[in-house]
């Protein structure tokens, strides 16, 4: 429950009482500032509390922007301000401060919802004003300026604002202009029927899900119903942000499931095109875990250049200066947008492709698409941080070597061999990742690559060994995924036998679940998983000796049930303790969280 205390004398006419119900506030007013801070007093201290002047006058956003968002502990508009539990010490001081420096009572003319919001931001307290833009959020004077304030509102639609604000500023090209114009529609629809974000999420896994299936029936009637829905998808997959921007429904749950659903349901459906290839006889199972392997590197790339950039000092260079200037340029901004292949134009892609071609074709379009936007996206960066005079914070490196994923064995050789030399991080990862991948792909299964991996493992622990604050070692992190993804994939394939690149895929799907689920938890403010978690399942260089040593003592069947079992295992693991995290997260009161980053 939200209470929303309205200060001063009622304005006969005015229609703030019913704005602030329709909110979800259940109004109560108080004729000074005494009586404001009696009541404030009374309502108890886990709910959301408003003080709102009784003069406002304004659109119902501007007061739904102001007064509902849940991811802010304090936040205010002109004549408005409000704080959720968490804020609500800092209000009870600044109402406490007002009340005594005025004696109790309101200086006529003055708005008690601005100077608690200005005794606020003399406190130093982080106070979110929303970004307003023609929506009309005033305190009026004068009966006059009541009068054109209420012509202003009059004015402009406030519906329409509200519709137009629920679209991602930043998206790519086939989702602002083939899906955002008819899908805020319908999360407006479903937000008018009570619908939750979570729900619209749920209900697009669900339909990327019997995409796949669709996929898997490898018929030509199966594979252009499968392209339709996968598109049906992506559009449930943009309404449900659009419904939590047009709602303001952002939680740390949801956002966890939106993310973590996209990739459950891009992979899910690679795993359906290639059932459907082997039952037309042909096996592309290496192409659809080739595809999914370049898919999170990429991933890892992105994530791993934010997070040793996101608070660095200093952190400009000439080529973020160029992009910069090219992103005024109209036809440019779409052109690299489109270039790096996002999520609407990748599923874009992929639906037409399915519905049109053949699985292989779809893959090796995919590969290349795919191949092109790593290129060029991982070389600017690097030229980016090659230009750029920062320096990287404490945060960003412990990020990093989170991100990296090593374990127990890695820890224990930093501890037994502290005399090694300390070479550049980056170095090491890639003489780890280019040994461990080249042997694989040279010599396949055998005692080669186990010795190989257990060099690898030595590399790996010598990468991390300082702090990476290096200017390129946010590459170390992705290095560490391609060399063991890539080994997963190299030897499943040597093994020629039938059902190990499957084995291989869900080993692999399982894995990059742990290293999104980490990525998620450190863009959450939330930390890296528990260390006992990532000691469980072995660390990067752990999974990677491991399977190294079962595909050369074992057959190429019985190595096939050995990734079956490994995969089983690791999924299990991460998947409980995800789960177990995000929903006590969620019901522990989490900040709420939504995530406008980047098209992934």
């Amino acid at each position: 429950m939200s209470t929303a205390i309205l200060t001063g004398q009622p304005v006969p006419g005015s229609s703030i009482e019913t704005d602030l119900r329709s909110l979800g506030f259940d109004v109560r007013i108080a004729a000074d500032t005494a009586g404001a801070e009696t009541l404030l007093a009374q309502i108890p201290g886990e709910e959301r509390v408003a003080v709102v002047d009784a003069r406002f006058v304004g659109h119902p956003h501007a007061l739904r922007l102001g007064l509902t968002d849940p991811r802010f502990p304090l936040a205010a508009v002109p004549g408005a301000v409000t704080a959720q539990p968490a804020g609500r010490q800092e209000l009870t001081r600044a109402m406490a401060r007002e009340s005594s420096a005025s004696g109790g009572t309101t200086p006529a003319g003055d708005s008690l919802a601005d100077r608690i919001a200005s005794a606020l931001d003399a406190d130093g307290a982080d106070v979110r004003r929303p970004e307003l833009g023609t929506l009309v959020a005033v305190v009026p004077a004068d009966p006059q300026a009541r009068n054109e304030a209420r012509q202003a509102v009059a004015a402009v639609d406030d519906e329409a604002v509200r519709l137009k604000s629920a679209v991602k500023a930043r998206d790519g090209f086939f989702t602002t202009f083939c899906v955002s114009p008819y899908s805020r529609y319908l999360a407006r629809w479903c937000a008018r029927r009570g619908l939750t974000p979570n729900q619209v999420t749920t209900a697009s896994l669900i339909t990327a899900l019997i995409a796949a299936a669709c996929a898997a029936t490898g018929s030509r009637g199966g594979f252009v119903a499968a392209g339709v829905l996968l598109i049906a998808s992506f559009v449930l997959d943009c309404t449900d942000g659009q419904l939590a921007r047009y709602s303001l429904q952002y939680s740390t749950l949801g956002a966890w499931l939106d993310a973590t659903f996209d990739r459950a349901k891009e992979y899910a459906y690679y795993a359906g095109l290639a059932l459907g290839a082997a039952r037309g006889g042909d096996d592309v199972w290496a192409l659809a875990l080739g595809a999914m392997i370049l898919q999170t590197c990429r991933h890892v790339v992105d994530f791993s250049f934010n997070e040793a950039n996101h608070d660095a000092d200093a952190n400009t260079s000439p080529t973020a200066a160029l992009s910069d200037k090219l992103d005024s340029v109209g036809w440019t901004v779409w052109a690299r947008r489109m270039i790096v292949l996002p999520i609407g134009e990748r599923w874009a892609m992929i639906a037409v492709l399915t519905a049109l071609t053949t699985p292989r074709i779809t893959f090796y379009a995919l590969l290349v698409g795919c191949a092109f936007a790593a290129t060029y996206t991982t070389a600017g960066r690097v030229l980016r941080s090659l230009t750029r005079k920062a320096r990287r914070t404490d945060r960003a490196a412990r990020a990093l070597a989170d991100l990296a994923d090593n374990g127990p064995l890695a820890e224990l050789l930093a501890r037994v061999l502290p005399g090694r030399s300390r070479g550049p991080a980056l170095l090491w990862a890639v003489a780890g990742a280019a040994l461990m991948l080249c042997a694989a792909w040279f010599d396949g299964p055998g005692w080669p690559v186990v010795l190989a991996a257990g060099v690898y493992v030595l590399l790996s622990s010598e990468a991390v060994v300082k702090p990476l604050k290096g200017a390129l070692d946010w590459l170390v992190p992705p290095l560490f995924r391609a060399a063991e993804y890539g080994t997963v994939l190299l030897l499943a394939a040597k093994a020629d036998v039938n059902g190990a690149l499957p084995a291989a895929f869900g080993l692999v799907a399982a894995v990059a679940y742990h290293h999104y689920d980490t990525v998620y938890r450190i863009r959450g403010d939330a930390g890296a998983p528990p260390a006992w978690l990532v000691r469980a399942i072995g660390g990067q260089e752990g999974r990677t000796l491991l399977v190294s040593v079962l595909a050369a003592v074992l057959t190429g069947a019985q190595f096939t049930v050995a990734l079956t079992v490994v995969a089983v295992a690791v999924a299990l693991v991460v998947l409980v303790e995800s789960i177990r995290f995000w929903v006590s997260a969620h019901q522990g009161g989490a900040p709420a969280v939504h995530d406008e980053g980047e098209p992934a």
